[in-house]
């Protein structure tokens, strides 16, 4: 019964893997009664980009420490405190001004109570009595900051390649502040760098009409930016530039959503609508300057300074700038997905072709096919018809490891082409075991059927052992391994576990029903 039982589980899992592997051959995939999965080719395979970006996490605390200064000059305003001029200097010094000495005590209150992350020390005091602090993060909130902004720049790019449309990619964090990036099958690379780079980080400032931007010295709390013209022929002029007030009014954390558009004239722009805060402080600040300009300034660049004609309600406005269709589409897409928290660079960038990835496949598949033809039919001749089951027990082992692979989604690449290679021999050389096995309790007299239970019952042990400490290995190297040694380590795993499977139990449970009906003519082994 226990035999039945056996060759029953073997036949299920036969039939169900081919169920999930099928769909891979050309052709039967389009039979709608088999699965859609498919087994998903790497980069190395398919063709594509190869990125690895760099994130500037101190920017993203030296643009933590000037929100910090803004939102301190408010609440201070709230609790009828002055702050003066709260500026960034050194990139992690926050300086400002309380220009009244009377308000020290209730500005400390205001501190320990909402800047718990500042340490400002003791302030100095000016020949009018005013008291000018120089704040920084500490050391905790800077290390949450960097690990923030890394895994804020991480699901940020992860957001923009989703809307971008890529299949399949694969994004991870690196050592050093760093984030890979690997993109098959792309068809339009240069424009997917671009997406990425773009820090996309979104500013609204106040213009400075009264000074003058092309002045060697600018008063304090002056800024000068290159104002974006476009010709005609979409050539940006970079030499016109524009003064504003460094005080950030809003930025892209404001922005709930970001859509493109096109006005009468059917030229494209980007309408942007706000968050709950954005809203409210974007109609605080219009209403507070009528009259005024205000800069939309996105990566350093002023877009557009449109005059505030009134108070704004609602939580909406636009970015125009002579945007192509496709530029304004990108331009929504890095603002919808989120402005990323620092400025990356491109420390690596490798493109695949589609030719070349066809031509590894082609390598790949030869080497396994002559691999397995060639121990199927060292297999055949050295063990006999015992030979022929080994092999049969080869390719069953090789269907499932296609199955397990269109299963669990796993991508396949060059390395673990080279894993299901070295998979072949592994799983041979349990075969080997066992028969060699099987022959020396045949010398010692025992009947077929005692030598077979025998010889796997012994074999396995050492069988077992070996492909252990094998798999252990393969998870080490998927645990700490990154993108193409993760594949090997996959379809090694996956080949051990089916060859143990087809060798201790498929094979045995054959082995035990052909050396019950073999009678006096033995095994040919």
């Amino acid at each position: 019964m226990a035999l039945r039982w056996r060759l029953g589980i073997s036949l299920f899992v036969l039939v169900l893997c081919l169920i999930f592997a099928l769909p891979n051959v050309p052709g039967i995939s389009a039979l709608n009664v088999l699965p859609d999965g498919k087994i998903a080719l790497g980069l190395d395979l398919r063709g594509g980009i190869h990125l690895t970006l760099g994130v500037e996490t101190d920017r993203a605390v030296t643009n933590a420490l000037a929100i910090a200064g803004q939102d301190l000059r408010r609440l201070a305003q709230e609790e009828k405190i002055i702050v003066l001029r709260p500026r960034v200097v050194s990139g992690d010094n926050l300086e400002f001004t309380l220009p009244r000495a009377e308000d020290e005590a209730k500005f400390r209150d205001l501190l320990s109570g909402h800047f718990p992350q500042l340490a400002t020390g003791t302030p100095q005091r000016g020949d009018a009595g005013q008291l000018r602090y120089v704040a920084r993060f500490t050391p905790d909130e800077t290390a949450r900051l960097e690990t923030m902004a890394l895994d804020q720049a991480l699901r940020t790019i992860r957001n923009r390649i989703d809307q971008f449309g890529v299949a399949e990619p694969d994004i991870r964090k690196q050592a050093d502040n760093r984030i890979q990036v690997q993109l098959p099958g792309i068809s339009d690379p240069r424009r997917a760098v671009e997406l990425l780079k773009q820090t996309a980080h979104l500013e609204f400032h106040l213009v400075r009409d009264d000074v003058d931007p092309g002045k060697p010295a600018l008063p304090t709390g002056v800024i000068a930016l290159p104002l974006l013209e476009k010709s005609a022929s979409g050539q940006e002029n970079p030499e016109k530039r524009i003064a504003l007030e460094r005080d950030v009014m809003l930025t892209g954390e404001d922005v709930a959503d970001a859509r493109p558009g096109f006005d009468r004239m059917n030229q494209a722009y980007v309408m942007l609508n706000f968050n709950s805060r954005g809203g409210r402080v974007f109609e605080q600040v219009t209403g507070e300057n009528v009259g005024r300009r205000m800069a939309i300034v996105l990566d350093g660049k002023v877009y557009s300074a449109p005059v505030i004609r009134e108070r704004i309600g609602g939580g909406r406005a636009s970015i125009s700038g002579n945007f192509t269709t496709a530029e304004a589409q990108d331009l929504a897409i890095v603002l919808r997905a989120g402005s990323l928290p620092a400025p990356v660079t491109v420390l690596e960038e490798r493109s695949v072709g589609p030719s070349l990835g066809q031509e590894s496949i082609d390598s790949g598949l030869r080497a396994a096919l002559a691999g397995a033809v060639g121990v199927a039919l060292f297999m055949a001749i050295y063990y006999g018809l015992s030979g022929l089951i080994a092999d049969a027990m080869l390719c069953f082992t090789l269907l499932m490891i296609v199955a397990g692979l269109t299963v669990f989604g796993a991508t396949l690449t060059l390395p673990g082409i080279a894993g299901i290679v070295l998979t072949i021999g592994m799983a041979v050389d349990a075969n080997v075991l066992i028969f060699e096995r099987i022959r020396e309790e045949t010398r010692l007299g025992l009947t077929p059927f005692a030598a077979v239970k025998a010889g796997f019952e012994r074999a396995a042990i050492s069988i077992t052992d070996s492909n252990l400490t094998t798999i252990i290995a393969a998870v080490i190297l998927y645990q700490f391994g990154t993108g193409p040694i993760r594949g090997f380590a996959v379809t090694l795993s996956l080949g051990i576990l089916a060859s143990m499977f087809t060798a201790i139990f498929v094979s045995r449970a054959i082995f035990e029903e052909w050396a019950r009906h073999c009678g006096t003519k033995g095994l040919s082994i």
